[in-house]
């Protein structure tokens, strides 16, 4: 759980080339200038901050100036820190299936794990309480979106299966080793991945806690737009606050000339899209500029100008993406989806869980103790969200 002491944490991101790292950059540079203590890290591999701060970044938080440090992840070093257990029993797998050890080695590395580590350093700056605002360039969009999903798939896995696992092979390791014919995990690999899991689970409770938000960048582009939109669906799906939107890149509407009154038109029409589709989130306007920015100076230039007076800090107001209504025959849950179409949901219980299906990603949802002994009677799509009704069983039924 997040309290009032913690740091405000503002994640960046949207599709790829929309310019998150200026905003998110900017943002930064904006909060140290106010005196935050502020720290800008990147979880993105391509490692554009530093081009976009100007200066040099270190893997350590780096000082820039009064009250700004930036820091891009050296995911190498965590990787040996939270993988190296596990690679190693890994490698000893594939030796004994005969595998060679350089395709051994490319197999052991798991798909995603830089981004996932940048994830457990952001929970260390989080822990060390050093920082008043961290700000994280992220991936773009699709990434990010698989990434914040890890740690609840991961959490039912091991709820579940895991201890089971671990019994079992407690119980016949040395049956096991002969019949499968390769080693069995020792107590070290099984706790390596339960660190794991528990770090992973302490950035999600950050990230979905009040003290965190995810802020989106985006051009005025129907494509771009439309990808937004199915961002914010699933972010709200897994229980993470969208606070806004940037928009970038907007012709000034002075425009003289033909060819950029045409544009400047065209955006206008997507704008005004923008802001009926992201209702209730303030949707920041950046305009076109004759060139990146690109410094200190330049970057609080842009965010100032963005942001026009509104705290770019504020933290995240409502009630968050889910809430739980008692009735007087049981419940209903609330799960907001917004822009999520009846025939792209399927909700289904299972056990302790309810599985929500939107589009290509689900989430496990372990129902509260309070209401495992209720059925759910109803559900349907209005108002932007799910609403799921749960009623309690009778005593005799």
């Amino acid at each position: 759980m997040s309290d009032a002491s913690d740091p405000r944490v503002i994640l960046f991101t949207g599709k790829g080339g929309v310019g998150k790292t200026t905003a998110a950059a900017g943002t930064a540079v904006m909060a140290a200038a106010q005196g935050r203590r502020t720290l800008v890290m990147s979880t993105d591999t391509a490692h554009s901050l530093a081009d976009t701060l100007g200066e040099r970044v270190g893997a350590e938080p780096t000082p820039l100036g009064p009250d700004l440090h930036a820091q891009q992840v050296d995911t190498q070093r965590r990787f040996e820190e939270s993988w190296v257990e596990i690679q190693r029993y890994l490698l000893t797998v594939l030796d004994a299936a005969g595998v060679d050890p350089i395709t051994a080695e490319e197999l052991t590395v798991l798909p995603g794990a830089e981004e996932v580590l940048a994830l457990l350093e952001l929970r260390r700056q989080v822990l060390s309480r050093a920082w008043d605002v961290i700000v994280v360039d992220c991936a773009p969009t699709a990434e990010t979106l698989r990434l914040l999903a890890l740690p609840e798939a991961l959490g039912w896995y091991m709820d579940r299966i895991f201890p089971m696992e671990r019994r079992i092979v407690r119980a016949l390791k040395p049956v096991l080793a002969k019949a499968a014919g390769v080693p069995m995990p020792h107590d070290s690999v099984f706790d390596a991945v339960e660190k794991l899991h528990r770090e992973l689970e302490e950035v999600q409770e950050t990230l979905s806690g009040k003290n965190a938000s995810v802020r989106l960048v985006l051009t005025p582009e129907t494509v771009v737009v439309a990808e937004a939109r199915r961002s914010l669906t699933t972010l709200s799906l897994f229980g993470y606050q969208v606070d806004g939107v940037v928009a970038n890149r907007v012709f000034p509407a002075d425009e003289a000339d033909a060819w950029r009154a045409g544009w400047v038109q065209a955006q206008a029409e997507v704008l005004a899209d923008v802001e009926r589709s992201f209702t209730g989130a303030p949707v920041w306007r950046s305009a076109y500029q004759p060139h990146e920015p690109v410094g200190l100076a330049q970057l609080e230039s842009f965010a100032v100008a963005a942001y026009g007076g509104d705290d770019p800090l504020a933290r995240p107001a409502g009630p968050g993406p889910m809430t739980l209504r008692r009735t007087e025959s049981g419940a209903t849950l609330r799960i907001e989806l917004p822009f999520a179409e009846r025939a792209d949901v399927d909700l289904a219980r299972h056990g302790d869980d309810l599985v929500v299906t939107v589009g290509s990603y689900r989430r496990l949802l372990p129902l509260p103790t309070a209401l495992r002994q209720h059925q759910v009677t109803g559900a349907r799509i209005d108002d932007r969200a799910l609403r799921v009704k749960f009623t309690a069983r009778e005593e005799n039924a």
